[in-house]
């Protein structure tokens, strides 16, 4: 029998037993959940959907009262649900899309802190379901017992009766009001707060009633931490709804004062947040609506919309790092991602990139570096020296931003099965072959293969394992912007976000020729950190300069 793609829970768990972790949900992990996690103790939630566990779920699981979120749905577990699981503390507690079988222990009724309890499986039995044997989506917490069920049916009847005696009596209709359909009357329902003119004169029933309730048909993607919908406004303007999974009331306050600084921020390359709603009965954030989705989805969807040529993929790459850019150093409090990532990368109807889910953690505060509780990112984009001391500053973005150049360059995803992509490509430069790791629809559409070569050295410098070794995303977005004006065709040129002197590109086209002589890179127009900036490619990128003259 083949042994299965993807990577072993039980090792991550083990490579990753310092952090604390939230997600690792669709990597393709296999195997059982570790009888050992309750050693864990650090750990405050497994997200874990999405992948191909099998086992049953560890008996003492219980022991891991830390836990806020639990998340072992769309895996292949079998087996019953432990009583103990009864003792743990979660918000969120999801077992749907599995194997499990036999009756749902009472002791789920323990579980005071409970906010969302998924429950969807065919072999399950319980009071806790609406009908025996039969697999449900529960989204509250209730127990019923034999009274309450004969309550219910009692209460029933007698509504029943009140229905037929009221369509009995002859009654006259009351005058419709003009426009009642587009002003519902608000029963206590959540407020929506509108940060931006798009959503105005809308309320929160407008968006149910235009997504039916949030139905399934509305969905247009999944990320790690929520579901997206498309809802068209009365404008006939189009917004994304992200719904988001977990449910935190005791931060509400802080995190509407972090939506409310997220929504005053205003750029071209970053996703306009429009406005939410927060409430227990699920918080929602209202975004642009992006036409091509996001990167991930181009370079690896299974319906990729289109193959991206070299000019294309070079501006999105200088979209991003320009968003990024704006969030290090122009914004106040200046802002960490916490996030970068090709999925995190929305692409509008002309291909230009925006930057989404920024500022939703914590803003920067004034300090250079924050303490962060816990690791955010995802595997394969986290900064090494991140994830090692829980130290987060602008460079642990650096660091993700270069893992996205790397697939813009490759059309690989970071990780994919064992294959990490940041180490194949170190590999590869080792032995002088990078270029074999190009997507092939970069070399059939770029005429000057040495400006990717530039590209893959700027990658690997922003993925360097020191931090202080890496460029700042306005050297990034120098870089990329000297690239994206040589190949552009001058009667379609616009407007660079920064005037350049006209001699600066003849300087980026040379300056390879001279990284074996530090000294003889002298030109005027080219600034000291940008000469710096080449050097330390040279470092990157042992060997390689003669290839690059090629």
């Amino acid at each position: 029998m083949a042994s299965p793609s993807g990577l072993p829970l039980d090792g991550i768990l083990v490579g990753l037993c310092f952090v604390i972790v939230r997600d690792l949900s669709f990597n393709e992990l296999y195997g059982d959940v570790p009888f050992s996690i309750s050693k864990l103790k650090q750990l405050e939630g497994l997200d874990v959907r999405n992948n191909s566990l099998t086992g049953t779920i560890p008996q003492d699981i219980g022991n891991c009262t830390a836990f806020q979120v639990l998340d072992l749905s769309y895996n292949k577990l079998t087996g019953d649900i432990p009583f103990n699981i009864g003792f743990l503390q979660v918000a969120t507690l999801e077992l749907n899309d599995n194997q499990l079988s036999g009756w749902i222990p009472p002791e789920l009724g323990k579980l005071t802190d409970l906010f969302d309890l998924f429950l969807g499986n065919p072999g399950l039995c319980g009071y806790w379901l609406s009908s025996p044997c039969h697999a449900s989506r529960i989204s509250e917490r209730a127990t019923i017992s034999k009274a309450a069920i004969l309550g219910i049916a009692l209460g029933a009847l007698v509504i029943l009766l009140m229905i037929l005696v009221a369509a009995c009596r002859p009654h006259n209709p009351a005058p419709f009001m003009e426009g009642s359909l587009d002003k519902p009357v608000n029963y206590s329902s959540p407020k929506l707060v509108i940060l931006h003119m798009n959503m105005a004169l809308h309320v929160y029933e407008d968006i149910m009633r235009m997504t039916e309730n949030l139905s399934e048909k509305y969905i247009i993607g999944y990320g790690a931490s929520s579901t997206v919908y498309k809802c068209v406004l009365k404008n006939c303007r189009p917004v994304a709804v992200k719904k988001l999974y977990s449910h935190y009331p005791q931060c509400l306050k802080e995190f509407e004062t972090e939506l409310e600084t997220v929504g005053s921020i205003k750029h071209r390359n970053l996703v306009s947040l429009q406005g939410y709603s927060l409430s227990p009965s699920g918080n929602l954030l209202f975004y642009d609506y992006m036409e091509n989705g996001s990167l991930w989805d181009v370079l690896h969807g299974p319906m990729k919309k289109e193959k991206l040529d070299w000019n294309t993929r070079l501006r999105i790459a200088l979209g991003a790092a320009q968003g990024l850019a704006y969030l290090h150093h122009d914004c106040s409090p200046r802002i960490i991602h916490r996030d970068v990532k090709s999925s995190n990368i929305l692409l509008d109807k002309d291909y230009e990139a925006h930057l989404t889910d920024f500022g939703i953690a914590k803003s920067l505060c004034t300090s250079k570096s924050h303490t962060s509780t816990c690791i955010m990112g995802t595997i394969g984009y986290i900064d090494p020296e991140y994830a090692r001391t829980s130290r987060l500053t602008e460079k642990s973005d650096v660091y993700s931003y270069g893992i996205v150049l790397l697939e813009l360059l490759t059309g690989r995803k970071a990780v994919d099965n064992e294959s990490n992509l940041h180490h194949l490509i170190l590999s590869k430069t080792a032995n002088n072959a990078v270029m074999e790791t190009v997507d092939p629809d970069i070399s059939t559409t770029c005429k000057d293969l040495g400006e990717v070569k530039k590209v893959f050295q700027l990658a690997l410098l922003c993925t360097k394992r020191q931090p202080s070794e890496r460029p700042t995303m306005h050297e990034v977005v120098r870089v990329l912007g000297s690239l994206v004006l040589s190949t552009t065709p001058k009667q379609v040129l616009p407007a660079p976000p920064a005037p350049l002197p006209s001699a600066k590109l003849p300087c980026y086209m040379d300056e390879y020729a001279n990284l074996k002589a530090p000294h003889l890179v002298n030109c005027s127009s080219m600034s000291t950190s940008d000469a710096q900036l080449f050097l330390k490619f040279g470092e990157v990128f042992a060997g390689s300069v003669e290839h690059l003259k090629r």
